[in-house]
């Protein structure tokens, strides 16, 4: 082959693969996530290891709720350069997700140092720290569905889920305390005893122990706080377990009237469902939607078995297995039976009065209807969700997905309403790549209604906002729709 030839089919593979990777970035900011995830995929066949196009699919993982591979791209994308900024951001996000926030906020702080202009490393900072002090809270043990789709945007858009509750409300008794062997504290503690050592390693994190939550509280003081709190709990269960009973994951059940099992629910719920969700969930971001569905469903079995008294969350509890259980169903495609443990998701969270968990089923009732392309009742449910929204970033993506939705159905000027809310919360955090998304949306919208002029505008913003953050992907993209939007402008 002449060199003349070799030129010629390397000039054509490059643009194969641009094109790809432009189709990718096109239909992921239309929230075409598994498109996009195709087309990212095809890239990839042609330009393997490419760390932008690892980024681009990484993302769309991320926005399907499959957060292990997320991150197995996002580390892909350093594998060559460990100061990629994207591929720092995104393996953060990644972890964040998963239900590691100790670890996503370490590189949220290390992102932060290469690009401290890009807000989004101060706010990825700021949310591990809350979700740290929520999730470690000494006054309340909370269990997280790390792969549960109830994401506010998936930066945000899922603020980890408390699904239950610490549920022993003894006091602790005042006794002096016995020096224990690290056996027996593990027999003890269980499967939290991996949390105890990993907070103890924590505390030698200079850096991230300097750092403070929302309101303030030092971190340093929140995990000494935990670690004293799981002391006092090997403490007590010092004193109210027979040594013949410990071992294993976790104490075994109590024995009760000579000696026979008791019957309802274990001697520790709360440990229990922790390991069964985190069990759960493993399955479904690993790909195995059916042995998510069917340990969800022997869980629920087990639980309603036990009686309010034995634990007092008991329909809270029922409902997050619910929203395990839609979401499973969602990845085998049984739209209608995902749609129904939705529902009964948010019949429980309504009779529990749980804005929170309420909020979840109203975001998964809206994604199902708009991954059907059922947008008019994707619409009805997000817009009940608008109320419940917390903070800045959540509404921004509520707003944009509701926005898309109107602009699926051709109603342009709702569109762009929605377009500009989502824009305006965007601004008020100072979240770039949702100030990108929300004008896009805008620009769009305009352009559909004729107002070519205004449509420039927001795609230029759009655009000028892509050069800050140093994303070719969304330039390229956002570039070629401009000049689109400029040729229908008035000679």
């Amino acid at each position: 082959m002449s060199d003349t030839e070799e030129d010629h089919d390397g000039q054509k593979t490059k643009a194969v693969f641009s094109t790809l990777v432009a189709d990718g970035d096109w239909l992921y900011m239309k929230g075409e996530y598994k498109k996009a995830l195709s087309s990212y995929t095809a890239a990839l066949t042609v330009k393997p290891d490419d760390k932008t196009c690892c980024v681009g699919r990484s993302k769309c993982y991320l926005k399907l709720g499959q957060s292990e591979s997320a991150l197995k791209d996002a580390e892909a994308s350093l594998k060559k350069d460990k100061s990629f900024f994207e591929g720092v951001y995104q393996k953060a996000e990644a972890l964040y997700y998963m239900g590691e926030f100790e670890f996503a906020l370490v590189l949220y702080h290390r992102g932060h140092k290469l690009r401290p202009q890009i807000q989004g490393f101060r706010l990825g900072i700021q949310k591990a720290q809350e979700a740290i002090e929520k999730s470690l809270s000494p006054s309340s043990v909370k269990l997280k569905i790390k792969g549960d789709l109830s994401l506010l945007l998936k930066d945000e858009r899922a603020q980890p889920i408390a699904a239950i509750q610490h549920l022993t409300t003894k006091k602790q008794p005042q006794t002096q305390k016995i020096p224990k062997s690290e056996k027996t504290t593990k027999q003890l503690l269980g499967e939290f005893y991996t949390d105890k050592k990993y907070l103890e390693t924590l505390l030698k994190d200079e850096d991230l122990v300097k750092g403070k939550t929302k309101g303030g509280e030092q971190l340093h003081d929140v995990i000494q706080g935990c670690l004293a709190y799981l002391d006092s709990c090997t403490e007590f269960w010092t004193e109210e377990t027979p040594s013949g009973s410990r071992g294993g994951k976790g104490r075994k059940l109590r024995q009760e009237d000579g000696g026979k099992p008791r019957r309802g629910a274990p001697s520790e719920p709360a440990q229990f469902l922790l390991k069964s969700l985190e069990d759960i969930d493993a399955e479904l971001t690993s790909g195995n939607a059916e042995g998510s569905l069917k340990k969800a469903e022997d869980v629920m079995k087990i639980v309603r078995g036990w009686s309010e008294k034995e634990v007092p969350n008991r329909k809270e509890v029922l409902g997050s297995l619910h929203s395990c259980i839609g979401n499973a169903f969602i990845d085998l495609g049984d739209t209608d039976r995902a749609l129904e443990h939705h529902r009964k998701d948010l019949e429980l969270a309504e009779q529990c009065e749980l804005p929170d968990a309420m909020s979840r089923a109203l975001d998964n009732i809206g994604r199902v209807y708009a991954q059907a392309g059922q947008f008019t009742q994707a619409i009805e449910f997000w817009e009940k969700k608008i109320p419940l929204a917390r903070g800045g970033l959540e509404k921004t993506w509520l707003f944009h997905e509701i926005g898309w939705c109107y602009l699926e159905l051709n109603l342009y000027e709702e569109a762009r309403d929605y377009g500009v809310r989502s824009v305006a919360a965007a601004e008020e955090i100072a979240d770039e790549k949702w100030q990108i998304n929300a004008n896009v949306l805008v620009a769009q919208s305009e352009l559909k209604l004729g107002h070519v002029e205004s449509s420039v505008s927001h795609f230029e913003r759009a655009l000028t906002q892509a050069a800050l953050q140093d994303d070719d992907s969304a330039r390229n993209v956002i570039q070629k729709a401009l000049d689109e939007a400029k040729q229908q402008l008035p000679q």
